[in-house]
């Protein structure tokens, strides 16, 4: 008996018959000898209604308030989610993020899990019965509502079957896995069926939506199989894991997860080489401040930095180069998510004077490709086939950053559809007929 961690997004609950479909797929597992744990976002646009809702009554909510509030929607999911799963004879019980033992810090609005104590969760399979989370909540010290930002149901999910010791933790959403680029976008990008946490790390740290990346950064620590697919079919998705899914899984993951063959009792051979591309994903969040005119002398790049690091930003990009305005300067780059790019500004024009540096630009409106794949590190001339291809596109790079099995671009933000499907094609991504099928949802 295989112990099941299943998460349901948004567009998976969006209204009573998907709660009635949904609940069918969590009987039909139970039914098949197996332990289920089910974690569930909020129906549909609930968390943006209620978020449009809150900036009717007011511009600047207390964040404390506004995580309770916004919890509210997926404690309206789990409810309903265990009555038509109890409808279907099997007995469903649902639990708060509290009542579930996630416990966070204090940072309301983007909480960080610090202790998992799901004693609850683990009596009810115990006794039998099928435990139904809500996602993206927890309670901090303090024992106030924290959330865990957008996409944090993901993360809940895998934090409980790290915690249980899970087989697998089923993440549910509205295409049939990954593909090697966003199929709202590449209308033939090809599914993976199988890939590792660092691949997906990268994916999901540069644009890829269909994970939340503290989510996967959580699987890789604690070795959570992650199996990503559509709960609109019953196709197998993506096995995301460094090694083969436990032979109890046989029917429920891709075959290429079950490279362990339980008759000769002896591994499968897996391929020696690694494809060069395994995927390609993109990012129209960020911003890009650019300062100019920064003293090039020892200190000066650490002071800007800590003022960012106060700001609460995470940057991605960075680049550094000599002034075109001021001699013996340089002007610094980074790009930030758009979301923390109004107080970063605030801060860094309130400490232009003991900065020395001259003045401060922010641009919007840019995009970031990235390409993501092992074979990166053994296999010369990715750069220039990129470099190439957005070239021949008419397409010009702003910045650009790299990883090991990473390469990131910037782009106009209006040219980076264009970017991506002509990049998808020169790296021979496109399949050969249509294999992706956004079943429901926005993409957002």
């Amino acid at each position: 008996m295989a112990l099941v961690v299943q998460k349901y997004g948004g567009s998976s609950v969006s209204d009573a018959a998907a709660m009635k479909r949904v609940a069918k797929r969590i009987v039909a597992t139970k039914r098949a000898g197996h332990n289920v744990v089910v974690v569930v976002s909020a129906m549909g646009d609930t968390t943006d209604d209620l978020l449009d809702l809150a900036a009717s009554v007011t511009q600047k909510a207390p964040q404390r308030e506004m995580d309770m509030l916004l919890s509210a929607g997926e404690r309206i999911s789990m409810s309903l989610l265990a009555m038509a799963v109890n409808e279907l004879g099997e007995t469903a019980i649902s639990y708060t993020g509290q009542q579930a033992g996630v416990l966070t810090d204090n940072h309301y609005g983007k909480a960080h899990i610090v202790s998992m104590v799901p004693e609850r969760v683990a009596r009810s399979i115990h006794d039998g019965n099928i435990a139904i989370v809500a996602g993206f909540q927890g309670v901090n010290e303090r024992k106030d509502v924290t959330t865990l930002g957008r996409g944090g149901s993901d993360t809940t999910a895998v934090a409980l079957a790290a915690s249980l010791h899970a087989d697998v933790c089923e993440i549910y959403t509205d295409v049939d896995g990954m593909f090697t680029a966003d199929p709202r976008i590449v209308s033939k990008a090809k599914q993976i069926s199988s890939t590792t946490y660092e691949e997906t790390l990268e994916m999901a740290a540069h644009g890829a939506k269909i994970l939340h990346l503290r989510a996967v950064e959580f699987a890789r620590r604690y070795h959570v199989p992650l199996h990503v697919r559509s709960s609109f079919s019953d196709k197998l998705g993506t096995w995301i894991s460094d090694g083969p899914a436990h032979p109890e899984l046989r029917g429920l993951v891709p075959d290429s997860a079950l490279t362990f063959d339980p008759e000769s009792q002896l591994m499968k051979e897996t391929p020696v080489e690694e494809p060069i591309i395994s995927g390609l994903a993109h990012d129209r969040s960020e911003d890009k401040i650019t300062l100019v005119g920064v003293p090039d002398e020892p200190g000066r790049a650490a002071h800007i930095f800590e003022i960012i690091a106060r700001a609460g930003a995470n940057i991605d990009m960075i680049v550094q180069n000599v002034s075109t305005v001021q001699p013996g300067a340089t002007d610094l780059t980074i790009t930030l998510p758009h979301a923390d790019a109004a107080d970063t500004v605030k801060a860094l024009e309130g400490a232009k004077a003991e900065g020395g540096f001259l003045k401060v630009v922010h641009t919007g409106n840019v995009g970031k490709l990235s390409l993501v794949g092992a074979g990166m590190r053994t296999n010369p001339g990715v750069s220039a086939k990129l470099f190439g291809t957005l070239s021949k596109a008419g397409i010009n790079i702003d910045m650009i950053s790299t990883s090991e099995i990473r390469l990131s671009v910037l782009v106009s933000e209006d040219q980076l559809d264009e970017a991506v499907r002509a990049v998808h094609s020169a790296f021979d991504l496109d399949a050969e007929q249509v294999e992706a099928v956004v079943y429901g949802g926005t993409g957002r």
